[in-house]
């Protein structure tokens, strides 16, 4: 299999004989990795469990962490999953990769379609799975929402959405969720939306696509699945938590694919992620964080905040350039938006991870505003 670097090696590479200005200490804004401390309570059950290290766990998830994400979706999506239509898993990189293997292995020429820049892991998935692939591509035009065509949906058998989206922030919402649901249905391809930054809304709560999906009518999910991730919501991406959820059909053959992946969460992890996915009042104490740091953004740099994540999608003259020089003048890191799509896409943007507390962010966006006057006079 033949692989593309991965953006962040893509950088070190880019960068790597580049002296940082030594007068200034170092800022990273390039991975989405929250900078927060994980919560007391969080840890407290982890080291509490510990001494449940000498038992293998189940692939399919011990009942307490069934029973913690099956209160997260109720609490935060007024959800009423069944424990069939869920699956939890090694944080979410490790489903998006698999899960297009097994579901593509008997089909013969698949074809995937996924948003453009993208999560480079759907990238991967679709070389594993030897899958074509169909750009949605994400432009200014369409302000950064995959463009529906229906040609090309015909031919699909895998739609990976991921909204709020990663690198670019934009949402698609309710009415727009139910069209691509009721599109999953009419051509009979599955859709699934990487909600990983759903938890990371600046104002009101966004839906999930299956809230979408049961607005429409398809109570049952057919053909409609969601991943989301415990990483962003808890600050705690070390927990590698995440979950698969939607049709049971599709999952109840899936879970036994994944007893021979080898994949199932040590049971000290599984225990701190239920009491992590059964409590939101967490979260929203970190959602303050980002949205004091989209305020100092706003106010810095006179960007209006997006609705969801914490990333800031930035419109530069030539991306590569402006991360060389950024660096180089001032020890300021980001991700250069060609590294995170293909065909072009991406091309004079940068991502901004805005994952520090308020006054490192000041420090980084200050700086950023410099270099921005410099690039534009």
């Amino acid at each position: 299999m033949n692989f593309e670097t991965y953006p962040f090696e893509k950088l070190n590479n880019l960068i790597q004989d580049i002296i940082p200005n030594p007068n200034l200490k170092p800022l990273n804004l390039t991975i989405g990795e929250p900078q927060f401390s994980t919560p007391k309570f969080i840890l407290d059950e982890l080291n509490s469990k510990a001494y449940l290290l000498n038992r293998y766990p189940k692939s399919s998830g011990e009942p307490i962490l069934l029973k913690g994400i099956l209160t997260y979706l109720k609490n935060r999506f007024n959800l009423d999953l069944d424990s069939s239509q869920i699956i939890p898993t090694f944080g979410t990189r490790e489903v998006l990769f698999n899960f297009p293997q097994f579901l593509l292995h008997n089909i013969e020429n698949p074809i995937m379609a996924f948003t453009n820049p993208f999560y480079q892991i759907y990238e991967g998935a679709s070389i594993a799975s030897r899958a074509k692939v169909m750009y949605l591509n994400l432009t200014p035009q369409n302000s950064f929402k995959p463009k529906v065509d229906e040609k090309v949906l015909t031919r699909c058998n895998l739609v990976i959405i991921n909204t709020p989206n990663n690198p670019t922030s934009s949402v698609i919402l309710m009415d727009e969720l139910k069209r691509w649901v009721e599109l999953a249905l009419k051509y009979n391809f599955i859709l699934l939306n990487d909600e990983c930054y759903i938890d990371l809304y600046l104002d009101k709560p966004l839906p999930s696509l299956l809230n979408a999906s049961i607005e429409v009518g398809n109570s049952s999910f057919k053909n409609i699945l969601v991943v989301n991730s415990i990483s962003k919501r808890s600050s705690a991406p070390g927990l590698r938590s995440g979950f698969i959820a939607g049709d049971e059909n599709i999952l109840r053959e899936y879970i036994k694919y994944r007893t021979y992946v080898g994949c199932a969460s040590p049971l000290p992890l599984q225990y701190a992620s239920a009491k992590a996915w059964a409590d939101q009042s967490h979260v929203d104490k970190f959602r303050a964080k980002y949205i004091e740091n989209f305020k100092i953004a706003k106010e810095i740099l006179g960007i209006n905040p997006p609705l969801a994540t914490f990333y800031i999608w930035l419109k530069v003259n030539n991306d590569i350039e402006f991360t060389k020089r950024l660096y180089k003048e001032y020890n300021l890191k980001v991700i250069a938006g060609s590294f995170l799509g293909r065909d072009g896409e991406g091309k004079g943007f940068v991502r901004l991870a805005l994952v520090y507390d308020k006054d490192k962010t000041r420090e980084a966006l200050k700086r950023l505003k410099e270099a921005l006057y410099k690039e534009n006079n």
